[in-house]
């Protein structure tokens, strides 16, 4: 049955942007590890895509049938490859002799279950043969599905080096012939870094997107639960792993209360309705955190696990423990010296009456390059500003973070409070 280009369309793109490192991980997987014949792969099959659902309708499981159409171009591509060329190919999921690629049950042993495809994209992308931030930049692309520009957002980078390290990554793993796989127990440990950077950046860039139309990107922020969830499991003796995996489910819970239904803008965390918070979820990440804890080894993640638990407590904005979060932010910044983190030890000490220590901190992030690309360095520099009664300090901070907002709620927010500002002025 016939289907409406649009329709096509937009179910394409929804099954892409939800499901695109599932089957670049599964496909990854299929063909020995060759990310560049999987991603070619995925893009023949979107524009097959495209050109046949229009005519024969649009598929019960679209995701399927990109996989299945994805790994019969790939063949097709590997087919036309071993009789152009005289190189042997790759073989495929280590079954087929060089150039044969004619038995049909080779092909239909492609399907072999393992137990996340998605899972071994990580490890394999978190080799310590590849630098950190490769590591991170290539699982984000290939798994998450974010752009270079995205990427290069939650970085604070440029594109052209996100860029770079995604291709050199690739290079590495061709070249070191790295395993696809989950590494054995001993070899874990080296890889968690990366591995819970990867999943926490996955969940930012859902929660907070960097460009487009959407404030929030659900699949994302379920994708990264769900990759916390399953490492945990692999990894149960691991304080940060649990830690990783609360901070995800405590922050998730607040999600459906910080986008107005009506306007469609953010709404801050001390005018949020606390009524709709997750509480299932909210219960779970204390329970995980303080699991984690109890093994005395506190982390990163854990520390901000602590944080958002003290968030999911307060049953209104004046009884959270200001004082209590500025001090774990305090401990967070020593162990991780990260600008983030001291920004957000700024607004914590704000909070807790300490405005003027706050904004001498505000005073000293700017001077840091980084940071005057940093879309919410400028808006909270605003807010602490505001607060302080310097309203043309906080009108002149909205303006540098007005052609920074990637995304429309955060350029409506930047819009209003300049509104805001103005009226108040004038009054």
């Amino acid at each position: 049955m016939a289907t409406d280009n649009t329709t096509v369309q937009n179910v394409l793109d929804r099954t892409y942007r939800a499901e695109a490192g599932a089957i670049l991980a599964t496909l990854i997987r299929m063909f020995s590890g060759d990310f560049d014949l999987a991603e070619d792969a995925l893009h023949d099959a979107v524009t097959s895509a495209l050109k046949n659902w229009e005519v024969s309708g649009i598929p019960d499981n679209p995701a399927a049938w990109l996989t299945t159409t994805a790994r019969r171009k790939s063949i097709d591509r590997l087919r036309k490859w071993s009789t152009l060329n005289t190189v042997p190919i790759k073989n495929i999921h280590g079954c087929l002799p060089d150039t044969s690629i004619r038995n049909e049950t080779v092909i239909n042993q492609l399907d072999t279950s393992i137990d996340d495809d998605r899972l071994r994209l990580i490890f394999t992308c978190c080799h310590p043969a590849l630098r950190i931030e490769s590591q991170t930049a290539l699982t984000l692309r290939t798994l998450g599905g974010l752009t270079t520009s995205q990427i290069a957002n939650a970085f604070l980078t440029s594109v052209e080096t996100v860029a770079q390290r995604i291709v050199r990554a690739k290079s590495k793993i061709r070249k070191a012939n790295i395993p696809y796989r989950v590494p054995p127990d001993h070899l874990l440990p080296d890889r968690l870094p990366a591995v819970l950077a990867v999943i926490y950046l996955i969940f930012n860039e859902g929660y907070v997107t960097s460009t487009g139309s959407e404030f929030i990107r659900d699949e994302l922020c379920g994708e990264a639960i769900r990759l916390a969830a399953l490492l945990n499991q692999l990894m149960p003796d691991e304080p940060e792993v649990i830690g990783l995996h609360a901070l995800l489910l405590l922050q998730n819970a607040r999600k459906s209360s910080r986008i107005s239904p009506s306007t469609g803008l953010q709404i801050l965390l001390e005018n949020q309705d606390r009524t709709k918070w997750d509480q299932t979820q909210i219960k779970s990440g204390k329970i995980l955190i303080k699991q984690a804890l109890r093994r005395g080894q506190p982390g990163n993640y854990q520390i901000q696990a602590a944080i958002a638990a003290l968030h999911a407590e307060a049953k209104s904005p004046d009884q959270t423990d200001w004082p209590q979060i500025a001090a774990l932010y305090h401990e967070l910044f020593r162990i991780n010296p990260s600008p983030i983190i001291q920004l957000n030890r700024a607004v914590a000490l704000s909070m807790a009456g300490h405005l003027p220590h706050a904004l001498t901190i505000m005073e000293q992030l700017a001077a840091l390059p980084d940071l005057q690309n940093y879309f919410y360095f400028h808006t909270t520099h605003a807010q602490l500003l505001h607060r302080s009664g310097n309203e043309e300090g906080a009108q002149n901070a909205l303006l540098k973070a007005q052609p920074l907002a990637g995304n429309n709620s955060q350029q409506h927010f930047v819009t209003s409070r300049l509104q805001s500002f103005e009226d108040e002025i004038n009054k």
